[in-house]
């Protein structure tokens, strides 16, 4: 901005006073000064307000219960109630129909149970109690298998930490039949192997406890596991991981895990424990979360292992997208529990070994909208004594243990699309390109997985569900000793429900639609089509 001043007459009087002192005649002609100056407007600031961090609400909702249900149960999808007033406070009434009774019958002489309770609950704990039973008998002679079994949760809240419970009792039976029944007729006791597990866990998270400084999870797992021919196992797992909080975003961790177990064999014990720590840092910051442990173990024998635990994951909300990478090392102790709920028709007497598991990792997580979701993954792994199973050389009805040292590439996807409580259909796919084997081929894992499924629910009353099954790339030695590869495993299921009354509901399974007569161990031929159905009774 441009200031101007008129000084004209000022000067005049002046120079006439001048001009008076001096006795001189002096006249001063007539000008204008212009003075300019810059002008720069400011603004007063106002005083900031000073934001202080503080922790989001403690998170008080009480954990749910799952349960890992078998293949051949059926989907439910139950219809959410309406949203109640905060004012009305929290429901205690009973629960409608929180148990229930399932039996069906069909072909293959398949008798089926399961049944749920979830009556038992109070205003800081809940239970669920979940009892189940298969059984089916094939065409091909000792194509025998029953699958009986019990799982008990419990949760109990308390201010101080959350607890939980678990019970798990289970009996499995299954007959060797994967053997030339051209050369060999046996009775079906000198075939029969049956599995019982007894087991427990008590674990305890005060997690939910914002203001603590000290952040744990302890847990003791305990477990007894028999079968035929004087074998027997018991194991016991403790884990206590701990972590100090610094600050909001700043954690300092400590977990300490010992996995024991004693495996007898007639009159041979085998002592297979490890003992494992892994200190570290965590960082939880607004769009970033990560932590760097660097742990060690001691296995079987002596060994010592380095096993790292380094995870970066960044979280972009504006599109609902997660990336993470990362490298961790685990130890798995091949207890035979374990390779027997893998496969159930290897020997009982075998070489005890731990595998340790390299995993260098990206994973890509996110969605579209609010009703899809998606993972992708791309892993190489490295394996160090990977267990591998091969028919063994008699009459090949059963099976060794092939420990392997090799690498794989192994990308992973899956996607999810749900539409509220009308459909859902979701697909997941995975492949291992196997590859520094120390053996020309790594038996009997699969090289192609991939799972879908679809659910609709037709009307209010009748719900549908179908489901995809694939196993590609497993590789196998025949009687000749000579490598071959399976055929792809395929099979799909169909099942329907539908509510009669508000208590009672019939259902149907459909398995292995296709009657594809595939194997997923060599010399097992799988059941061909299987229908079966009943009823389901809520009270």
């Amino acid at each position: 901005m441009k200031i101007r001043y008129g000084i004209l007459p000022v000067l005049i009087m002046c120079s006439h006073a001048v001009s008076a002192q001096r006795g001189m005649d002096t006249v001063l002609k007539g000008s204008t000064i212009e003075v300019t100056q810059q002008y720069k407007p400011r603004v007063k600031q106002s005083p900031k307000q000073e934001w202080k961090p503080q922790l989001p609400p403690a998170d008080t909702t009480h954990r749910h219960v799952s349960f890992d249900v078998p293949q051949q149960t059926l989907y439910y999808a139950y219809s959410s109630k309406p949203l109640r007033p905060l004012a009305l406070g929290r429901n205690l009434l009973n629960r409608p129909y929180p148990n229930y009774l399932k039996v069906g019958a069909g072909n293959l002489g398949t008798i089926y149970a399961d049944a749920g309770i979830g009556s038992f609950y109070g205003k800081d704990y809940e239970t669920a109690i979940h009892l189940h039973h298969i059984s089916q008998k094939g065409k091909i002679a000792n194509q025998q298998t029953s699958l009986t079994g019990m799982e008990a949760d419990g949760f109990l809240h308390k201010t101080s930490g959350d607890w939980h419970g678990n019970i798990n009792v289970a009996h499995d039976r299954y007959r060797y039949y994967g053997y030339d029944h051209t050369l060999y007729n046996y009775e079906k006791d000198a075939v029969s192997q049956a599995y019982t597990q007894i087991g427990a866990t008590v674990d305890m998270n005060n997690g939910k406890d914002t203001s603590a400084e000290f952040v744990y999870a302890p847990s003791l797992t305990l477990n007894w596991y028999g079968a035929k021919y004087n074998t027997s196992e018991i194991s016991s797992d403790v884990a206590v991981p701990v972590t100090y909080r610094v600050n909001e975003n700043l954690g300092i961790h400590l977990g300490i895990n010992a996995a024991i177990a004693s495996y007898k064999a007639d009159t041979l014990t085998i002592a297979n424990n490890y003992l494992t720590a892994s200190p570290g840092v965590t960082l939880n910051l607004k769009n970033f979360d990560g932590h760097a442990l660097a742990g060690a173990g001691f296995g079987k024998g002596g060994d010592v292992y380095f096993l790292p635990d380094i995870k970066m994951a960044f979280s972009f909300p504006d599109i609902s997208m997660k990336l993470s990478a990362g490298y961790y090392s685990s130890l798995r102790q091949n207890t035979y529990r374990q390779l027997t709920m893998e496969n159930p028709y290897m020997l009982p007497l075998y070489d005890v070994r731990q595998t340790k598991k390299d995993d260098l990792f990206l994973h890509l997580s996110g969605g579209g909208g609010e009703h899809f979701s998606y993972a992708v993954r791309v892993s190489w792994l490295n394996y160090k004594n990977l267990a591998t199973y091969l028919n063994d050389s008699g009459d090949r009805k059963t099976f060794y243990i092939s420990y392997q040292n090799v690498q794989a590439i192994a990308p992973q996807i899956s996607a999810r699309y749900h539409e509220a409580n009308h459909w859902s259909a979701g697909v997941s796919a995975e492949v291992y390109a196997f590859f520094n084997g120390s053996d020309q081929y790594v038996w009997h894992q699969p090289g192609t997985r991939i799972n879908a499924d679809v659910s609709v629910n037709i009307t209010s009353k009748l719900t549908t569900s179908a489901n995809f099954y694939f196993l590609g790339g497993i590789h196998a030695r025949d009687e000749n000793f000579n490598n071959i590869t399976l055929n792809p495993a395929t099979d799909i299921s169909l099942s329907g429900e539908y509510l009669v009354i508000p208590r009672l509901s019939v259902f149907m399974q459909i398995n292995n639609l296709t009657a594809t007569k595939y194997y997923r161990w060599y010399g097992y031929q799988v059941y061909g089509f299987n229908i079966y159905g009943g009823l389901r009774l809520k009270f």
